[in-house]
């Protein structure tokens, strides 16, 4: 049974038992953690990491461990409401369930009937879960023939990139880096956003392991490496092919890895000749020996393994940064070793059955447009292509997209009918025309994948929704019934819907129910063997498809849409990392972790605050050509010269002038696979 009962701990509550119930994190990050949630009297009173799921091991985040604190929150969204002040004042009257969603019905239904295009989801990583995130809200969006969302705020720059060079989001099983004898930690502040993968990576020194993070920032995690390469941002792609020149002049090489499970190694090798350490240099802001050593490390260590992650893919060229990187273990043989290679995202190598999920037949031939989730600033603003409904689930546009000035305009419009399923009165939430209470992960059921681990995770509810809220696969099915759509799938409950994510015996089902959780089965050694996931069974160094787009088929460096030095009236590049008790801008509201975050910080270098006359602590004004944002200067090591961090994602509401860094970001595009430049972004400070 997933649920147990535990006799009380005390003995004063001898007579009210406690239950323990089993369960998923479900925020966008890689760890995925098992959950055992303590329930007496119907009341959630502890929350831990599940001990006997060996990826968790009973440990769990600062964030997390403050869940209990969140689902209780004094501002918990806990009944309908409709608006009834300004767009953005955040005022609304209660209604009930019924009047709600009888008119969204309705209103939505007379948009489409005119123009089904006209009305866009907007969802993202607010849950990962499957259910909750991707099943009966794809069907009702679907069958009704909305827009589509390129979902691509976060990942779709580095994933295709995985896609054009492994074939697809796959690597190293993360516990294998405890053998690895040297580790890249590549665009990650592992401490912070990746917990369980840092105790292998600790594993690994404690046996003699070398640990090299490369980042811009002086990451916790640089501060516990042996060494920290503090490359400029964008410039990632050169460093790689530097590393590759020095592999070629040396013959630091697997020749017969190569020739036999890699395409395109001619058109790669030219490419890499062209970037000796020297040229690299220049373009990182790094010295040269830097490259040398390290280029020299890995070509000589067995078995060396990359971590990488998806902060060195928010700029032009991520793309192709993240193809170059995923180049260099087939150059070594790496893939040979079960603690050699790369890990980006495991994600690929979960047997979700999406069509059975998501029921794109529902669209009955339609091609719908799609609508960029990270110009969404642009699209609402388009006046020729309009979009009349927006339905927000999940995600909190309003804070988190780039641009955000626009975004907070497309959302005034009056002529836009928005409508927000949140758990807590968001930024976005305050645009809402109707605003729907959202259950917590401790309040429904979801079905969980991961992009850190390889194991499949069961999340059941542990406690009744507070008050009237509901989950978001209850929300779209009572409005497709209103909607008259008969289709027996909108009948499905979200139990049902956890069964149905994966095909019959494709993973443990009883296991899962049993424990919580089970392990895809999968190789130890994914690639030793070459039968990459690619069209050609190889690693490709040069890519068909990339070239069949017009693209360049090998690995470059592109510099960044806004290249640091490049500009004299914004000569700082900023880089927007998330606050280590943030989570994107989930939490930002849990006055606990507010507490430890304090207040909205920018970074900055100690010589660049000088010749600014900044002192630690000085309020500032950051600004470019796109907004002002205004913040708490701090004086630190943290910082490059020449960079500074814009530290996130902080509630637009709770900053110091109702805006956050992305006031500052554009919406400008990846290189491969549309996504946003997050840190491809200039700007000038000053002291107010």
């Amino acid at each position: 049974m997933a649920e147990t009962l535990a006799p009380s701990a005390t003995a004063d509550t001898a007579a009210s038992p406690s239950r323990t119930v089993l369960g998923a994190c479900p925020h966008d990050c890689p760890d995925t953690c098992a959950l055992v949630t303590t329930v007496r009297d119907g009341v959630a009173i502890k929350l831990q990491g599940n001990p006997a799921h060996v990826h968790t091991g009973g440990v769990l985040c600062t964030k997390v461990s403050r869940y209990i604190e969140r689902n209780d929150h004094a501002d918990r969204l806990v009944q309908p409401m409709k608006r009834v002040g300004p767009k953005g004042a955040g005022q609304f009257a209660p209604v009930s369930w019924d009047e709600a969603l009888d008119d969204i019905a309705a209103r939505l239904g007379a948009i489409a009937r005119r123009n089904a295009q006209a009305v866009l989801p907007y969802s993202y990583a607010g849950t990962m879960g499957l259910v909750q995130g991707e099943s009966m809200d794809r069907r009702f969006f679907h069958k009704l023939g909305a827009s589509l969302l390129d979902r691509t705020i976060c990942s779709t720059a580095g994933g295709e990139a995985m896609n054009y060079t492994l074939g697809g989001k796959v690597g190293m099983r993360i516990e294998a880096f405890a053998e690895s004898k040297l580790i890249l930690i590549w665009g990650s502040n592992s401490i912070g956003s990746n917990l369980h993968f840092w105790r292998h990576a600790q594993a690994a020194k404690r046996a003699g392991a070398r640990l090299v993070c490369i980042d811009p920032r002086k990451t916790e995690t640089a501060d516990k490496c042996d060494e920290h390469i503090a490359l400029l941002p964008g410039t990632d792609a050169a460093l790689a092919l530097a590393l590759m020149h020095e592999l070629i002049v040396h013959d630091w090489l697997d020749h017969d890895y190569i020739a036999q499970h890699t395409l395109g190694w001619d058109a790669l090798r030219e490419r890499a000749l062209q970037w000796p350490p020297s040229r690299a240099a220049a373009v990182c802001g790094v010295p040269e020996a830097q490259i040398v050593a390290l280029a020299r490390d890995y070509g000589t260590t067995r078995p060396a393994a990359i971590r990488l992650n998806y902060g060195m893919q928010r700029v032009r060229g991520g793309g192709n940064a993240a193809r170059a990187v995923a180049c260099l273990p087939a150059l070594v043989g790496a893939w040979r070793h079960r603690s050699g290679g790369v890990l980006l995202s495991s994600s690929g190598v979960f047997p979700v059955d999406r069509a059975a999920l998501q029921r794109p037949d529902l669209l009955a031939g339609r091609r719908p447009r799609t609508i960029n989730m990270s110009t969404i600033g642009d699209a609402l603003l388009d006046a020729a292509n309009p979009v009349e409904a927006i339905v927000v689930y999940n995600s909190n546009p309003v804070a988190v997209a780039p641009e955000s000035a626009k975004v907070a305009a497309g959302f005034a419009r009056e002529d836009l009918f928005a409508v927000v399923l949140e758990q807590f009165p968001t930024d976005t939430a305050d645009y809402a025309d109707y605003l729907l209470p959202a259950t917590t992960q401790l309040e429904h059921w979801d079905i969980h994948t991961s992009y850190g681990h390889t194991d499949v995770l069961l999340n059941r509810p542990a406690i009744a929704p507070r008050g009237e809220a509901r989950s978001n696969a209850w929300v779209f099915r009572e409005l497709a019934r209103r909607m008259g759509f008969g289709e027996p799938c909108f009948s499905d409950s979200d139990e049902t819907l956890c069964r149905s994510a994966f095909a019959p015996d494709a993973i443990d089902f009883a296991q899962l129910e049993a424990q919580g959780f089970t392990s895809v089965r999968l190789p130890e050694a994914p690639f030793a063997q070459g039968d990459f996931p690619t069209p050609s069974g190889k690693c490709e160094f040069f890519s068909a498809r990339l070239a069949a787009q017009g693209l360049d088929g090998v690995p470059d460096h592109l510099p960044n849409h806004e290249p640091a030095g490049s500009s004299a009236e914004f000569p700082l590049a900023m880089i927007s990392p998330p606050a280590r008790n943030f989570l994107n801008s989930t939490f930002a509201n849990v006055t606990s972790l507010r507490a430890i975050e304090g207040e909205p910080l920018l970074e900055i270098n100690a010589a660049d605050a000088a010749s600014r006359g900044i002192e630690n602590g000085a309020m500032v004004r950051v600004f470019n050509a796109r907004g002002v944002h205004r913040c708490r200067a701090e004086v630190s090591r943290r910082a490059r010269p020449g960079v500074v961090h814009g530290m996130g994602i902080w509630w637009r509401k709770l900053g110091f002038d109702g805006t956050n860094v992305n006031e500052l970001t554009s919406q400008r595009l990846t290189d491969i696979g549309r996504g946003p430049t997050f840190y491809d972004c200039l700007v000038q400070v000053e002291p107010l």
